[in-house]
């Protein structure tokens, strides 16, 4: 570059200097997304593991477990009480309905019923948002993730000769989770620290109501190691890297992949429980996924992803 063109040079320079430092942004941030994606994927595996213990006290010992890492950042939890209340609400609801859901069901299609979520947080977002529309594709991809779970369901009544309703609360804990993470963008921003509070409230609730509503079991060694498992894991460290994730890459990129999830946590799920992959299993995991890609694919709003699972 001659004298007279030092300035185009130095711009050339600082263009390229930024690209990369995107880049180099985009490659962490899918990795934070993949971590708390391994660690969702796990959730319904060791939920499955607990089912012995009655729902209030598992949800509840998990949950304020999961608080714990954000302890330290206490001073952070200051939050508008619309904000709180909508937290606790989602977490509360949320694990507790897929709780319930993985003891009244089979497992594996309970499982896939729940991770309908990612698909109706593209369907519902026009109900939720301002300035989102429902387009074709959208209700394309509706269809299939709902025939999916069709699939899975009528699969396994075959298979046992009965229905479960636990695939109810699988659908609510889907239509929870969903309905929160689009909330959470009409809501002034918050700390990813405050999700520690949601966390402890929503643990402190669940176990009064299981010293109210249940019989208190024993709970072994096994169980506390599972739980601290599950409580650190999909509960705690899953949020921070998702939230992590958010904040360095394209919430787009990373919205897809998050449909990683229900084929990670079905296969390990049948791993867990010796099942083989039936046909049934395999269209229902293929349309879910691929109706909640469909629905974010083409014109998908920027502003809606998946905020955890």
């Amino acid at each position: 570059c001659g004298a007279d063109t030092d300035r185009r040079c130095a711009t050339k320079h600082r263009r390229r200097a930024t690209i990369a430092a995107t880049k180099l942004a985009d490659m962490h941030a899918n990795l934070y997304a993949l971590g708390a994606i391994a660690l969702w994927a796990g959730l319904a595996s060791l939920g499955l593991a607990l089912r012995h213990l009655p729902p209030f006290l598992l949800t509840g010992i998990a949950l304020v477990i999961g608080s714990v890492p954000a302890w330290p950042l206490a001073r952070s939890w200051k939050v508008p009480p619309g904000t709180l209340a909508l937290g606790v609400s989602g977490l509360f609801g949320f694990h507790f309905l897929l709780f319930i859901a993985l003891r009244t069901a089979p497992a594996v299609e309970a499982n896939l019923v729940n991770y309908l979520w990612p698909l109706f947080i593209v369907v519902l977002a026009p109900v939720f948002l301002r300035g989102v529309a429902l387009r074709p594709s959208h209700v394309i991809g509706g269809l299939l993730g709902f025939a999916g779970a069709a699939v899975a369901i009528l699969g396994a009544g075959g298979s046992t000769g009965t229905w479960s309703w636990g695939y109810l609360p699988a659908l609510g804990s889907a239509f929870i989770w969903a309905s929160y993470s689009l909330l959470t963008k009409r809501v002034a921003p918050f700390p990813t620290a405050a999700i520690g509070l949601f966390g402890l409230i929503s643990g402190v609730l669940s176990l009064l109501c299981h010293f109210a509503f249940e019989t208190t079991p024993q709970v072994g060694g096994h169980d506390w190691a599972l739980l601290a498992v599950m409580g650190l894991g999909p509960l705690g460290a899953a949020f921070f890297l998702w939230d992590r994730a958010l904040k360095l890459g394209d919430a787009r990129h990373i919205g897809v992949l998050s449909y990683l999830t229900p084929l990670l946590s079905t296969a390990l799920l049948l791993l867990v429980t010796g099942r083989g992959l039936s046909w049934p299993i395999a269209v229902a995991a293929a349309l879910i996924v691929g109706g909640a890609v469909l629905g974010t694919r083409s014109g998908r709003p920027r502003q809606v992803t998946p905020s955890a699972a």
